[in-house]
């Protein structure tokens, strides 16, 4: 038999992939690992998988504009398709002389360099195959690209005249090439070919349509780069009658026609496409920072962004808000913590989806369930500085969530929650990464506008329609994410940012340490009643201080302002005027102000003095003057007090209303237990029970690694001898359903024990325990009880058979053993 191999030439893609070595197949496989699961029993299986229609799908979307540009004209190119008539789709023939308005464009030496790589490409991941004389694009992506009747192709053009005369009667043909001056033919299939011949023929072409109408003209110049379609009336005008009789718009369907492909090809002076990129754009114009500026401006938003995260995790221990019942954070409770973050909805989601896949936020799985803190945010929190900002940012790098989502529409029409489901978007990593390798890419302290990195984008990875806009909404939101967090500064990628990107958070942490500001242990009080924290505040501090006052403002200084409310919440809280006032002796810089000791020592006389209890409630007070002062007060009346002793009170208020009712008539009650001792106020701190942090969803098969990827072209290799190992004929003839070909016991026994003998190498048939039935070529080296035990080169590994599964031996021809 004579095979592809024999003669040179390729004529499958299975047989070209033959051709290839083990480190081209390895690289196929890693550029499309799909392909891997599972592992092809050979390489026909390999072919045959890589030209399925959802694998050549992916494959097209991770081309570049300009390889794709080339698929595109091989696409709407004779089949098989020569390099040069290539060359000439991507280039074109320049303008035709003599006339203007041709469609020819100059021609740009740029795709003459980049159209090899372009072709090299297509061959690598097994999308082009045949010899240069011969290229040949996967059918699926012939029909995946190429005009049909009911669209155009991605290049604009439309069907050959071949294609869109199917159907014409013949008379109409024969008029059709009379009018373009050609003489009759004596079937159809002439006059068509008579008719492609005069419109591939540049000088009758210019001569042709020299004597066109201006209108005609005009049409013509309006279908040149697609859509090709138009429409006629049943009476057209002399100009589009001229168009009509000579063949030059041909009808695909009553009142529709068509500008054929070669007509089109020739009023572009045959280029493909109108404007071929073959060159990413530049990432320009850019503006220069100086780099120190960059990484201090970084480092000053790496520090706000773990204030934020560290403020986000105090509210909700808190005041965990509720989970929705379809999952996710409702409308009402996303605008509470942007008001308490300070910030906009659209920041408060996405601190709020950083720290949930950072693992420090979840929902506690109660039956009233909440979300809260985790336990690994403790550990978090206890963390130095750089490291808590190192954590936050790889678990945004490897995020596959996207808070840019949150308050869009689903496909039902309902709206994205914060935390909720379908937030998740496989390419955002990937995304994420690109963006920063380009900024990277720029010299250190350099930006780019965000218009010339989406443009880079788009021709990485062009999108498949004008509406698929979804990488670039993720690269513009990774701008924005990067910023925020503190990768990246006034636009420039911090050496923080760059460490984190080469995958080392360790190193990244320590070169943002030295940036970070120092922690403060001290304030300036002021006479005002206000507290200045001239820089961040050690933990211990803050969170005192976040007890006995109210931030008034933030900024690079903190300014706290106490009031009675603040100051009893510290009391509240177990602290006594003495430990209030020494605390403040001790970590401020200035001397109590004598307005704030006055605050805390009368604020703490009035603390306790009145009690609330349960009967529904009570009111007790040592000083009878006091309540009988509260009896005669007007406002009390909501409460419906009455005496019941000279120094008790009931209400039919509850214990915590009437605690508000009488805090809003301006005095400071203290709640009891049933046991008369004072109740110490503390918010309970709320924790989720340990949960992991949320895994990304994987865009596609992983890549594999070196040692996978190995052991699958070995199997493949294998497996493709196995299947074109030429076999001495077996006497048994092969089953008529097409089954494998079969010998008998006896005949499969005397082959091993012969193969063993002479240590040769033999063909079988074999059939698995599942039923799976499989062509390999083992080398047998002991026969025993019913077992082979040979070395199986479709495995490359020593294996037992059971000789009942074999259906078929048969040992190599000379030449293969």
């Amino acid at each position: 038999m004579t095979t592809s191999r024999e003669t040179g030439a390729p004529r499958t893609l299975a047989e070209e992939l033959r051709t290839r070595p083990d480190d081209a197949l390895a690289a196929l496989l890693r550029a499309r690992p799909d392909l891997l699961n599972p592992v092809p029993g050979d390489l026909t299986q390999l072919a045959t998988r890589a030209a399925t229609r959802a694998s050549v799908v992916r494959a097209l979307d991770r081309l570049d504009r300009f390889t794709l540009q080339v698929a595109e004209a091989l696409a709407v190119a004779p089949d098989p398709c020569p390099y040069p008539v290539l060359a000439g789709l991507m280039t074109g023939w320049g303008h035709l002389p003599g006339r203007s308005g041709s469609g020819g464009l100059p021609e740009d030496p740029r795709i003459a360099e980049a159209l090899p790589r372009a072709v090299a490409a297509l061959r690598d991941q097994a999308l082009v195959w045949g010899g240069e004389d011969r290229l040949r694009l996967v059918r699926t992506i012939r029909e995946l690209l190429a005009p049909s009747a009911a669209r155009p192709s991605p290049t604009g053009l439309g069907p050959t005249v071949a294609e869109a005369t199917a159907g014409m009667s013949p008379g109409r043909l024969q008029q059709i090439i009379a009018a373009a001056g050609l003489p009759a033919t004596h079937d159809p299939v002439t006059a068509v070919t008579a008719l492609t011949a005069l419109f591939e023929d540049r000088t009758r072409m210019a001569e042709l349509l020299a004597a066109a109408p201006e209108e005609a003209r005009a049409v013509l110049g309006k279908l040149l780069w697609g859509p090709p379609y138009g429409t006629v009336t049943a009476e057209p005008a002399p100009h589009l009658r001229w168009l009509l009789d000579r063949g030059l718009l041909l009808p695909t369907a009553p009142g529709s026609v068509v500008l054929p492909r070669e007509a089109a090809l020739h009023l572009r002076a045959g280029r493909a496409h109108r404007n071929p990129e073959p060159a990413a754009p530049a990432l320009e114009p850019v503006t220069a920072h100086a780099e120190q500026l960059a990484d201090a401006t970084a480092a000053g938003q790496a520090f706000t962004a773990l204030a934020t995260v560290e403020e986000l995790l105090q509210t909700w221990e808190t005041d965990s808000p509720l989970v929705l019942r379809a999952g996710g954070l409702s409308v009402r409770d996303l605008k509470r913590t942007a008001a308490a973050l300070d910030t906009t909805e659209t920041a408060a989601a996405f601190w709020t989806e950083l720290a949930h896949a950072a693992g420090l936020l979840a929902s506690d799985g109660d039956v009233d369930e909440r979300y809260a803190p985790t336990p690994a945010s403790d550990d978090w929190l206890a963390l130095p500085a750089e490291h808590r900002w190192a954590h936050l940012a790889g678990a945004w790098l490897a995020a596959t969530r996207t808070p840019g989502l949150v308050g869009d529409k689903d496909a039902k029409g309902r709206t994205l929650a914060a935390l909720g489901p379908d937030l998740d978007r496989s390419p955002a990593p990937e995304v994420r990464r690109r963006v920063l390798e380009l900024i990277a890419s720029l010299p250190a302290g350099a930006s780019v506008s965000p218009d010339a990195l989406l443009a880079r984008l788009q021709w990485e990875r062009p999108p498949r329609t004008a509406t698929d806009d979804l990488r670039a909404r993720l690269a513009q939101w990774t701008l924005d994410e990067a910023e925020l967090l503190g990768v990246t500064g006034r636009g420039a990628l911090s050496a923080h940012g760059r460490a984190l990107l080469d995958g080392s958070e360790a190193t990244a942490a320590n070169l943002l340490a030295p940036l970070l500001p120092e922690p403060l242990d001290h304030v300036l009080l002021q006479a005002d009643l206000t507290a200045v924290a001239p820089g961040p505040l050690r933990r211990p501090l803050a969170q005192m201080l976040g007890v006995l006052a109210d931030v008034e403002s933030k900024g690079g200084a903190t300014v706290y302002r106490f009031t009675p409310d603040s100051v009893r919440r510290a009391l509240d809280a177990g602290r006594t005027a003495g430990d209030v006032l020494a605390f403040l002796q001790e970590h401020s810089r200035t001397p109590v102000p004598q307005p704030l000791a006055y605050l805390v020592e009368d604020v703490a006389r009035r603390h306790g003095r009145l009690r609330v209890g349960a009967a529904s409630s009570y009111l007790r007070c040592d000083d009878e003057a006091v309540l009988a002062e509260l009896l005669a007060d007007r406002r009390s009346a909501p409460l419906r007090l009455r005496r019941l002793a000279p120094t008790v009170l009931a209400s039919q208020a509850a214990p915590d209303a009437l605690l508000e009712g009488l805090r809003a008539m301006g005095y400071a009650p203290a709640a009891e237990s049933a046991e008369g001792d004072v109740l110490i106020a503390r918010a309970d701190i709320h924790r989720t029970p340990p949960r992991t942090a949320p895994a990304p969803v994987p865009e596609g098969p992983p890549v594999p690694d070196e040692t996978l990827l190995g052991a699958a072209v070995r199997a493949i290799r294998a497996g493709d001898m196995a299947a074109t190992a030429e076999r001495k004929p077996i006497a048994a003839p092969a089953p008529a359903d097409g089954g494998l070909p079969r010998t008998t016991s006896a005949e499969t026994l005397a082959t091993m024990q012969a193969a063993v003998l002479t240590g040769a190498a033999v063909w079988i048939g074999y059939v698995n325990a599942e039923g799976a039935a499989s062509q390999r070529v083992i080398a047998p080296v002991r026969v025993e009880g019913g077992f082979v035990t040979a070395y199986d080169h479709t495995a490359d590994e020593v294996r037992t058979y059971p000789l009942h599964r074999i259906t078929g031996v048969a040992e190599l021809a000379d030449d293969h053993a």
